[in-house]
């Protein structure tokens, strides 16, 4: 007996999940009529109003214009590839893993049916597939992508290194994209715009005002080097000559930010090689005790 495990299809995008049947799909006209869905697994037809946005759905902004061009798209060429969908509790209720946009662009052709596959797919499942396929076609933005990493890590108890297998991206770049959820929803605000790149982006995340900083580069319009300089000079204890900081002291920087974010105290870590220490800063003894008690389970 064959005792091979069958290959997992993450990372590999929403093709695996539609196997052979996503080779011999046709797209059929726009001016199809509502048909009974069939059983899961197979490629079917399905009514734009039993389907809904997925809970998963790792992009938050939909580009209105974007969505008229495909919409058009639509209307002359029909949709070449099937939406990813898995049943809700409740009769002809659907929730889309994969195609939104597609899903979106359809209405205002004003397609009343689309070709989906239904699956059977579980929480984790459904935001792993949701983040494979829209990196894959690099449709997230940085800060989607990093809120999707984020997400599987600490909803679903994944580890980078499972991560970097699954959606194909390195550990470093992982972690980037996390580091930027760290700074100040202005400065978020202003990467989500276009207003700074990434790159600017991860050049002040050590700094000690990064929205002011960031409102600088956009208003003088600086390169990400002219960003690091700014950045050097506005960290914390000014006074003291720090060294260059490299990426693992910026990493170590972002993740005392993140600390402090979820346990509301002050952190700090030193390392040293591939140990360290792990300090938290208590102000009284009320919150002495909560670390105590934590501690403790």
């Amino acid at each position: 007996m064959n005792t091979t495990p069958k290959p997992s299809p993450l990372g590999r995008g929403l093709s695996a999940l539609f196997g052979d049947a996503d080779a011999s799909y046709q797209a059929p006209s726009a001016r199809a009529v509502t048909v009974e869905p069939s059983k899961a697994g197979s490629l079917q037809r399905m009514a734009v109003t039993w389907l809904q946005s997925g809970k998963y759905q790792p992009r938050r902004l939909f580009d209105e214009e974007a969505l008229k061009e495909l919409a058009n798209s639509i209307r002359e060429r029909g949709i070449l590839e099937p939406l990813l969908v898995r049943p809700l509790a409740g009769e002809n209720r659907y929730e889309i893993i994969g195609g939104e946009r597609r899903w979106r662009a359809s209405q205002i052709a004003g397609l009343h049916e689309v070709p989906v596959m239904v699956r059977e797919l579980t929480d984790r499942e459904a935001l792993e597939f949701g983040i494979i396929e829209n990196v894959q076609r690099e449709d997230l933005s940085a800060l989607e992508e990093g809120e999707g990493y984020k997400r599987l890590l600490e909803e679903f108890g994944h580890t980078q290194e499972a991560l970097s297998k699954i959606v194909g991206k390195s550990r470093p770049h992982i972690t980037n994209m996390m580091r930027l959820l760290t700074l100040p929803e202005g400065v978020r605000k202003l990467i989500a715009e276009g207003k700074i790149t990434t790159g600017h982006a991860r050049a002040i995340i050590p700094a000690k005002n990064p929205l002011a900083i960031a409102q600088e580069i956009v208003r003088k319009g600086l390169n990400v080097r002219q960003a690091e300089t700014l950045a050097k000079r506005d960290q914390d204890n000014p006074e003291i000559h720090k060294p260059r900081v490299n990426a693992q002291d910026a990493d170590v920087m972002a993740l005392e930010k993140e600390l402090e974010r979820v346990i509301g105290l002050k952190v700090k870590i030193v390392t040293k090689g591939k140990s360290g220490t792990l300090t938290l800063h208590y102000t009284d003894l009320d919150q002495l005790d909560d670390i105590i008690k934590k501690l403790r389970g």
